[in-house]
């Protein structure tokens, strides 16, 4: 069976995406290929599938040959229409795709002030200067040994438990606690390269032509990564980077050696290195690096997006001119040109340390605002929020100053499993949830899905447009069996006291009557099972023009109101958010979109119930004092965005 479609992946399918995608095939039993341009590769293997270059927009065929053809392609298909596939959080500057180097100020050229420069690629932002930690780990080489016949076998097998301790080790990895979201994404893709056929199979056909196994795993790699470095795609020429890293790590385990350990870098110090591969970078104690010098990589490298999601300057690309640097004292980096000095001298020096120290006074001058308690004039609490998809992002809201989350994505939970989470992992996930947070509110959004995001267990219709179709709160209410085990985990997770709960696309009262009699049936339940629980505050957000049509109706109904500008904005506009054809008609700014957010405050205010903000416009600091003014009491955004809008705030206070 085959179906086609256009690719609406945000991006296409780069590394995580790809990673998810050949996830969700092989948890089929049917073979799985996918088409484009005439070329045919296996779904199942992320290499190939991500050598097949397939863009965002690009028409591709699913073809499935086995028992559950049909669903494996329905599954398949709904993900690649899906905009957001693979992406886990919903934060821009975590994502490990292509868009992740727009944020990457354009190079400019070396300053002509005398100062002798070695010019690289601008690949994350910020200035800093600090002692050289040079990290020039040996180059590996095969022995070169041709195998006779009788150790064709052995060698084979000591091939494959190389690559088990690999994918053991990232396996750990990505179950440490330490690692933000799209480290994990990062991490979680080269594990995937490390068992895929595309290598794997290409190491066994030379092992078994004679060579021993190192030379065989180099040969393969190289190969696989000129492959990549062929590709029409900067975003895949820099995935050859990730398969000679993997490479590496599989002969490293075949040597008996251990790779040159960070562990020991000093605080604030620039590493320095002709390569290095994501996997170590993500697992190295990042907080102590200032900055990252490579011969290797470019801006839409792996290297470069975590430097950036950690804040970290980098300066990658420099070629043999890393060499320069290998007996560096100290170095000087601007990662907003691509700038490197070696050991600069005392003019130098005092510029950067100028830089740095302006740029830390900018971080420290917001960072004050970490611990504020944001007010109106007359002392109402605004409290500013984190959106969070995950229990990874914790860690980020915390230090930002979160006063709570005010919106929780449940749906990673649903999606990043091949089978939907039971009530107890619900339960735990959300628990987790409310203890870090206590005793803030914490508001989960219930399981806002429709067709456009494939998920195991919950098969969807076809339909023509999925964002006006069988989604979020219309979904649950048709799968009680589902929605159920959600609510039952919320209840329990509420004895905790901070936790709310919000329903997404409402737009009938009804919606929110049949939910709360499902709440009262679960509760009945967890009581006769002598089960702990408690309850909680039920609200519901409004993103649909229906909901901002009977706010004053829906106002009684409920506890408080969240407005979700993002979807708000493109159903009363008429304007799919995704489009880029129709961009301009997606402002928030736009008086319609403005009036119907300030009728839902007027709502909520003459009810007496919180009125919230969710969505992206909640962190732009030139619409806060509008949101403020129209009696918004709680604005939640990422957590890069919180110390900004409590600043916005303060100073709103300060001026009356």
């Amino acid at each position: 069976m085959e179906r086609s479609t256009i690719v609406r992946v945000h991006e296409g399918l780069h590394a995580r995406p790809a990673t998810r995608f050949v996830k969700l095939a092989k948890g089929f039993e049917s073979d799985v290929e996918l088409v484009k341009d005439g070329k045919a590769v296996s779904a199942k293997s992320s290499v190939k599938l991500m050598l097949l270059a397939v863009k965002e927009n690009q028409e591709v065929t699913v073809r499935a040959n086995g028992a559950d053809a049909i669903e494996a392609i329905e599954a398949l298909i709904g993900y690649l229409e899906n905009p957001r596939a693979g992406l886990d959080d919903g934060n821009e500057a975590d994502e490990a795709g292509p868009e992740a180097a727009a944020a990457v100020p354009v190079q400019g050229a070396a300053p002509t002030d005398g100062t002798p420069k070695l010019q690289g690629v601008a690949a994350s932002e910020g200035v800093a200067i600090g002692p050289a930690f040079a990290h020039f780990p040996p180059e590996i080489a095969g022995p070169g040994r041709r195998l006779q016949a009788d150790e064709i076998e052995g060698e084979l097998e000591r091939f494959r438990r190389a690559v088990a301790a690999v994918q053991a080790r990232m396996d750990r990895t990505l179950a440490e606690n330490n690692l933000s979201a799209g480290d994990r994404g990062i991490v979680a893709a080269l594990r995937d390269i490390a068992a895929d056929d595309s290598l794997t199979g290409e190491v066994e056909k030379l092992i078994k032509e004679g060579d021993d196994a190192v030379s065989a795993v180099i040969g393969a790699a190289s190969a696989i990564a000129a492959d990549f470095s062929a590709v029409d795609d900067h975003y895949l020429n820099a995935r050859a980077d990730d398969v000679h890293a993997v490479g590496r790590q599989i002969c490293l385990v075949l040597l008996g050696q251990d790779e040159v350990s960070l562990e020991t870098i000093p605080q604030g110090a620039i590493l320095i290195a002709d390569d290095i591969g994501a996997w170590d970078l993500a697992r190295a104690p990042l907080k102590r690096i200032g900055g990252v010098v490579c011969g290797h990589g470019g801006a839409t490298s792996h290297i470069a997006i975590i430097a950036r999601s950690h804040g970290i300057p980098a300066v990658l690309g420099l070629g043999d001119k890393v060499n320069e640097l290998r007996t560096a004292k100290e170095v000087a980096i601007d990662g907003n040109a691509g700038h490197v000095i070696v050991d600069p001298d005392e003019a130098a020096r005092a510029d950067f340390t100028r830089r740095v120290e302006a740029a830390a006074q900018e971080r420290a001058g917001l960072k004050v605002f970490k611990s504020v308690t944001p007010t109106r004039a007359d002392g109402t609490v605004i409290e500013v929020a984190a959106n969070i998809g995950s229990l990874e992002e914790i860690e980020a809201a915390q230090e930002a100053g979160a006063m709570g989350v005010g919106l929780f994505r449940t749906e990673l939970l649903f999606m990043r499993h091949m089978h939907l989470p039971s009530e107890d992992m619900q339960a735990e996930t959300y628990s987790a949830l409310a203890k870090a947070f206590a005793p803030h509110p914490v508001i989960v959004r219930t399981l806002d899905i429709g067709g456009d995001k494939p998920i195991a267990g919950i098969e969807f219709p076809d339909e023509e447009n999925p964002f006006l179709g069988w989604r979020g709160i219309r979904m649950c209410l048709d799968r009680p069996d589902i929605f159920k085990k959600q609510l039952r985990a919320l209840l329990r997770a509420a004895v905790h006291g901070n936790i709310k709960v919000m329903l997404p696309m409402v737009s009938e009262i009804a919606e929110v009557r049949r939910t709360r009699a499902l709440v009262d049936e679960c509760a009945a339940e967890l009581k006769a099972e002598g089960v702990p629980h408690a309850g909680f505050d039920l609200g519901v957000m409004i993103e649909t023009p229906a909901a901002v049509l009977i706010a004053p109706a829906l106002a009684k109904e409920v506890a408080f109101f969240s407005i979700g500008t993002n979807d708000l904005t493109q159903y009363i506009m008429a304007a799919d958010r995704l489009n880029p054809t129709v961009a301009k008609l997606n402002d928030v700014t736009n008086p319609a979109v403005m009036s119907a957010i300030e009728l839902t405050a007027r709502a909520g205010a003459a009810a007496g119930i919180m009125v919230g903000m969710c969505g992206e416009a909640a962190g732009r600091p030139d619409l806060i004092p509008a949101f403020i003014n129209m009696g918004l009491t709680e604005l939640s955004m990422s957590p890069a965005s919180i110390q900004r809008a409590k600043k916005t705030i303060a100073a709103m206070t300060a001026d009356r």
